[in-house]
Order: C-alpha cells, then sequence, then structure tokens
C-alpha cells in the first residue's frame, strides 16, 4: 500500500511538472513567433494588401452590387494570391530564429462586424472547427495552439447615391482573426526536456520495486527456515524411528530363550544390534552436519561385494517393517560384482528410498528391488506399487526440504531430507539417479553406478 502511495504521488509530480513544463515550451514558442507576426512586411501584407481589398468589397455589398458570399471569395481569392509571399517571409523569419523544430502557422478569420449608425452587420463569423485560412499553413486545430487573437477596428468610407444626390458615408469595421501554430512531435521535445526527470524516477521505481522483491524474497527465506526448524524439532523423532525400531525388535529378540540357545542367530542378532546403533550415530551427525553445518559430504570408500552388500540391506529394512503387509521382491545379479562404494552412506541412499516406499505406499505393499550391469554400469532399480508423484512435484522431489504437498499424504511425517541426501550420496559417487512415476500407479528410482 505505501509503495502504491508513493507511486501514486511521484505519477502526480510527474503529471505536474510535465503540464508546467509544456506551458513553458509553448510560452516561449509563442513568444518567438509572436516576433515575427509582428513583422512589418507580414503586416503590410495583411493589414494593406487584404485589408484594404476588403474596405472595396463592403463599398459594393453597401450598395448592392455583391452578396456576403461574394465579399468572402473575393476576399479569399486574394488572401490565396497573397498568401504565398507571406509565407515565404515568415518561413525565413522562422528559420532566422533557428527553433530546433518544426512550427506550422497560419492566420484564420474569426469575425467580420460592420457598424452603421446602430445597426449592425455581421459579414462572416466562423461557427464550424474549420475557419477559413487567410495566410499560411492549412492543418487541423486539434493539436494547434492559440499564438493570438488579434482584433482590427478602423473607419472606412464609402460612396453612394440617395436619389439623384451623391452621399459619402462612414462605417466602423471590426475584423477579429485568430493565430494559431502548430509544433509538430511538441510532445517528445517537452518530454526529451524531462529526460533527467524521468530516468531518475524509473530507477527510482524499479529501485524500490527491487527492494520489495528482495525484502519479500527474504521473508519469505526466514519464514521458511523456521517452519523447516519447526518440523525438525517435531519430526526427529520419527526420522530416527526405523534404526530405533530395529534395534527394539533385535534387543527383544535376544531376550528369547530359542536365539540364546542358537549360537548362530544370536550372533546374527547382535551383529544387527551392532550395525544400527552405529548407524544410528552416524545417522544423527549427518542430519546435524547437513541441516546446520552444510558440511560437504566425504566418502570412505570400499570395496563391497553387491550380493552380500544388498542382502544386508534388505535384511535390516525388512527387519524394521516385519509387522507391515509388504511384499519385497528382489533380483539381485547373480555373478558377483565389486562396488567401490562408501558402505554406510550408500546403505542410507538405499534405505531413504525404501521407507519412502513404505510411507507413501497403498494398504498392500509391493516393492522390487532389481540390480544389472550394463555397458560397464551396475543399475539399481527400486520400485513401488505407491501413490505415485505428479510431474510437477517430480521436478523438486530431490530438492533439500521440499516434501510432497498432497492433501492424501499429509500425516506423513519428514523433514524432506531422504531424498535430497539420497541424490547427494549419488552424486558424490559420480553416480546418476534418476525418477520415473506416475501418479496412482506408483514411482521407479533408478541409481547407476560407473565400474
Amino acid at each position: 500500500m505505501a509503495l502504491v502511495a508513493l507511486s501514486a504521488i511521484q505519477a502526480y509530480l510527474i503529471g505536474n511538472t510535465y503540464i508546467l513544463k509544456k506551458k513553458d515550451f509553448l510560452r516561449e514558442t509563442d513568444a518567438l513567433v509572436s516576433k515575427i507576426n509582428d513583422h512589418e512586411l507580414l503586416d503590410s501584407l495583411y493589414f494593406e494588401g487584404w485589408g484594404e481589398d476588403l474596405a472595396l468589397h463592403i463599398s459594393d455589398y453597401k450598395n448592392n452590387r455583391i452578396s456576403k458570399n461574394e465579399v468572402l471569395s473575393r476576399q479569399k481569392e486574394k488572401a490565396d494570391s497573397l498568401n504565398l509571399l507571406y509565407t515565404t517571409i515568415f518561413e525565413q523569419e522562422l528559420e532566422a530564429l533557428d527553433l530546433g523544430f518544426e512550427v506550422d502557422y497560419h492566420r484564420s478569420l474569426e469575425t467580420i462586424v460592420v457598424y452603421e449608425n446602430t445597426t449592425l452587420d455581421t459579414i462572416y463569423h466562423n461557427t464550424s472547427q474549420t475557419p477559413m485560412v487567410l495566410f499560411g499553413t492549412n492543418f487541423d486545430h486539434d493539436e494547434a495552439v492559440n499564438n493570438d487573437n488579434s482584433r482590427w477596428y478602423s473607419e472606412q468610407e464609402y460612396i453612394t447615391t440617395q436619389g439623384d444626390e451623391v452621399l459619402t458615408k462612414t462605417y466602423d469595421l471590426e475584423i477579429r482573426s485568430a493565430n494559431m501554430m502548430l509544433i509538430k512531435d511538441w510532445r517528445s521535445i517537452v518530454l526529451g526536456r524531462m529526460a533527467v526527470l524521468l530516468i531518475g524516477s524509473i530507477l527510482l521505481f524499479f529501485f524500490v520495486i527491487g527492494l520489495l522483491y528482495y525484502a519479500i524474497k527474504g521473508l519469505i527465506k526466514q519464514k521458511k527456515i523456521a517452519d523447516v526448524k519447526t518440523d525438525f524439532i517435531n519430526n526427529i523423532t520419527h526420522e530416527l524411528k526405523t534404526p530405533l525400531a530395529t534395534l527394539a525388535v533385535a534387543t527383544k529378540s535376544l531376550q528369547t530363550p530359542a536365539l540364546q540357545n542358537n549360537a548362530t542367530a544370536f550372533e546374527n542378532t547382535l551383529a544387527i544390534i551392532v550395525r544400527q546403533n552405529t548407524r544410528l550415530q552416524k545417522l544423527i551427525d549427518q542430519v546435524l552436519s547437513n541441516s546446520i553445518h552444510g558440511a560437504r559430504l566425504v566418502l570412505h570408500k570400499e570395496s563391497v561385494v553387491d550380493n552380500h552388500f544388498f542382502n544386508a540391506v534388505i535384511q535390516d529394512f525388512k527387519l524394521s517393517h516385519q509387522h507391515a503387509q509388504m511384499t519385497l521382491i528382489q533380483e539381485i545379479y547373480a555373478p558377483e560384482v565389486l562396488l567401490r562404494i562408501d558402505r554406510f552412506h550408500m546403505t542410507t541412499a538405499l534405505l531413504n528410498i525404501l521407507e519412502n516406499a513404505v510411507k507413501y505406499a497403498k494398504e498392500d505393499i509391493v516393492i522390487k528391488v532389481n540390480t544389472k550391469v550394463k555397458n560397464n554400469q551396475y543399475h539399481i532399480q527400486i520400485a513401488d506399487n505407491g501413490i505415485g508423484i505428479s510431474p510437477k512435484e517430480q521436478e523438486a522431489i530431490f530438492e533439500k526440504f521440499h516434501r510432497v504437498v498432497d492433501s492424501n499424504i499429509h500425516d506423513v511425517k519428514g523433514l524432506g531430507l531422504g531424498l535430497y541426501f539420497t541424490k547427494q550420496i549419488i552424486q558424490a559417487h559420480h553416480a546418476s539417479i534418476h525418477l520415473s512415476s506416475t501418479l496412482g500407479q506408483g514411482s521407479s528410482f533408478n541409481i547407476i553406478l560407473p565400474l
């Protein structure tokens, strides 16, 4: 509202300045052109050449030899005969002024009135938008400016007969004319004189708009950060629930006599506890490091056998979701392949995708994990039959703190960091990850690792 108010005030001030500049410009031009109009030769053409001829025609009119229309017709012819000389002199004087812009000028007839005793006789009175132009260039008055209104009042005589008597009578002649000028491109000239003000105002306006834009952008960013921090505090427990749930199940299993008496099962369960405990500690460190400090991801690569690695990941995932109605189909590449990866981070990346498959699943969860080697690259595909992701959301699915906004999944907890971390981990391995998804039919994440 303040910006709109300031813009309105600025527009009002610019409008006033424009009007004042226009008046000053027209006043200056009017003063210069008026000097030309008072030129001795031009006055003589008007008063002596055209005016004296008018007096003769009015004498004929008074003696009923010609009509009013014939008076006007003859005066128009007389003006046309003198106009070439008039225009030549005017243009010469105008050129001498060196105005820097073009000006058209003409003198048009407004009224011719004859006063005799107490009788008033109007020979001509302009009532139209196209007056009778006597001298100068003919142009439309819509854009023209009134340079001057002149009034010529003189006493004239004429000879008439009354019976056998010859009389000399007098009358007063009043001629009113309007001097009009048309300045070509006067708007451009006035705006040119306001160039500094206009440019400064435009720059100031965009500067204020820019400040407003960045202020609002900063406000939105700060609000988003505040919302993320709130979500982080509210949802961190949920995000850590997976390893904790696995630890709970494994710990409870250790308490059963059957497991305690089975050395192999006991060692496997203990290994799961150790692995999940280590994972839990690293997960907390990772979240804090990335969300607070934004630390650069550092990998500790090692050679792992693909079969052993994927079986361990899937086993941990199944154990944490053993009570879910879930079908997990695994098609791991049969020949053993050595992968050069960071075991912990790659496990995190894969579990993030698998966890999302459960979060955004339908009632009967079906997850398929498929791996293969093609063109000296190791392909990992994790597909589900979940609710899918809309094309609009797919564009931002790997962005930090981004969460899918959908009325059907508003109860799903999360920080919007899982897939962001996943992509960072994949890229750190000089690998790529791609998503293909159809809304309502599920999603498929495809990871391609170089061998």
